[in-house]
């Protein structure tokens, strides 16, 4: 439930030291639960070993982490929200693994290691990218998420629509369609929020699912979740527009080099991290009304801007 604006959170800075420990924890977490959720599997497939290294790479699962702070609101249950967690880090692994390959972003390196494709070869990539897709499905259908087939069913059906052509592969495909053409923020903005935003959507609103909250809740939780995922999203564009490589992991200024649509190659820096800034606080705004318990999850917003890699 929302809170009234007499009880609203009323926090003037959001210290940073101890958040780092928490997102630790959660990744942690989360990778625990992929590791043995794929000891039973190495003996099945060859491309276990791919699919491993693609979602073993040293990300910060800071997408479980919004479901776990999300979560914290309404009082659900850790583990559920960590099995929801390893489930979207898997859709989100999946899309690193095809983003890197020639055909879409041509990228030799992720996270400082070699790209999928690089380490293996492109066929043995494609495949673990569709593998790694297809076993989030599994992991919300297991046994092992204690919901009823109600939630599982939304849950599912919720995550496959932001995965797909609505969303994820939708937004994909028109990064790739515009480069190099001039569009407007509007149409940027809309990209942006089908490749990145409708996942971090799903991490907001999948809470609201399984409270069966209404439609106007869960569109609340939705709209949050879009615009943290535009902010996280706009943030890795200013870190590639200036960042340092060598902490990046990755080459940096491919976006202004393939004339990716992006609000920094349109606005410039400054105007964009202004942006940035003025979309920070309208979530935050937003967060605030959920009270005390939206702390951690406006941290999580603060540390997106803060982030350099």
């Amino acid at each position: 439930m929302v809170i009234t604006n007499n009880h609203r959170l009323k926090i003037k800075n959001y210290p940073m030291r101890n958040f780092s420990n928490k997102l630790s924890e959660i990744a942690n977490d989360t990778n625990n639960y992929l590791k043995n959720f794929f000891l039973k599997r190495n003996k099945y497939s060859y491309l276990v070993k791919p699919m491993k290294y693609g979602i073993f790479s040293g990300g910060k699962r800071f997408r479980s982490a919004i479901i776990v702070n999300t979560g914290k609101i309404f009082n659900i249950d850790y583990k559920k929200l960590i099995t929801i967690g390893a489930a979207i880090e898997c859709v989100h692994s999946y899309s690193l693994i095809h983003d890197d390959l020639p055909a879409m972003d041509n990228d030799d390196l992720r996270r400082g290691k070699l790209a999928a494709h690089k380490r293996f070869n492109e066929f043995t990539a494609i495949l673990a990218g569709n593998s790694l897709l297809t076993l989030a499905f599994e992991i919300l259908s297991s046994k092992n998420l204690k919901l009823s087939s109600k939630v599982k069913n939304e849950l599912i059906t919720s995550l496959a629509n932001y995965s797909g052509f609505s969303g994820l592969a939708g937004g994909q495909y028109f990064d790739l369609t515009f480069e190099n053409k001039k569009i407007s923020k509007k149409r940027i903005i809309d990209i942006q929020n089908k490749k990145t935003g409708k996942l971090f959507a799903f991490c907001c609103e999948c809470s609201g699912i399984i409270r069966q909250q209404n439609f106007i809740k869960r569109k609340m939780l939705k709209n949050i979740g879009l615009d943290i995922g535009l902010l996280f999203q706009i943030a890795d564009d200013l870190i590639d527009f200036k960042g340092d490589s060598k902490i990046v992991g990755k080459p940096t200024k491919r976006d202004k080099n393939k004339g990716k649509p992006t609000l920094v190659n349109l606005l410039g820096y400054k105007e964009t991290l202004n942006f940035a800034n003025n979309l920070k606080n309208k979530i935050n705004n937003k967060i605030k009304n959920y009270g005390i318990k939206s702390y951690d999850l406006i941290q999580s917003v603060e540390f997106i801007l803060n982030r350099k890699f």
